[in-house]
């Protein structure tokens, strides 16, 4: 299998662990991933936050780490991806203000592309207009964004995912397992476990 190149937009206070566990875990089964962000170019970094559940009535955020960027944003064609993966965090309530980044998700749906995305990941897609029909996981104060784009609100537990024929969402990090997995099964990616003979 020859691995997909896949484009993640993020921002400034996106998720930490929405950017970093995907963005690694694509790369270690052989995935070229373009982290981009507007206004800024490879080399330069966004602030990310992590975001727990502690006990009260949302979630609580602190201060997470420097994510280096590797790709210049003015600079990409999204003809040239194979996929692309919409972290959650604060940055989406950004992000989507952004015309060329709303037109960038919306060549991903033009074209049937993969698309996975996350938590408040799904206020891009929301702003793009492309969940009409739809059935979208999110957090779950962002259901009335799904609703309101006319998608369907997957109300689904915090760690698991869903997919829609090239959509996989998932309402927060607790579920990269299942999210992940799902989205790889959409890229037609395969994962061995071969046997291995053990030592005399």
């Amino acid at each position: 299998m020859t691995g997909k190149r896949i484009l993640m937009i993020v921002g400034d206070f996106g998720e930490d662990y929405e950017i970093m566990v995907p963005f690694q875990a694509l790369l270690a089964v052989g995935h070229a991933v373009d982290a981009v962000c507007p206004d800024k170019r490879a080399g330069e970094s966004v602030a990310t936050s992590i975001h727990d559940f502690e006990g009260q009535q949302t979630y609580s955020e602190k201060r997470g780490h420097n994510f280096s960027l590797n790709a210049d944003f003015a600079a990409i064609d999204p003809a040239n991806y194979d996929a692309l993966v919409l972290p959650g965090g604060r940055a989406p309530e950004y992000l989507r203000l952004n015309a060329r980044v709303i037109a960038i998700v919306r060549h991903f749906f033009d074209a049937d592309k993969p698309v996975a995305a996350i938590c408040h990941g799904a206020q891009i897609l929301a702003a793009a207009e492309v969940l009409k029909g739809r059935s979208c996981a999110a957090y779950p104060a962002c259901s009335p964004e799904v609703t309101l784009a006319g998608g369907r609100y997957a109300d689904i537990a915090i760690d698991a995912a869903t997919t829609d024929g090239n959509l996989v969402t998932a309402p927060a990090w607790p579920a990269h397992p299942a999210w992940l997995a799902q989205f790889l099964a959409v890229l037609g990616t395969r994962i061995s476990h071969g046997v291995q003979a053990k030592a005399a």
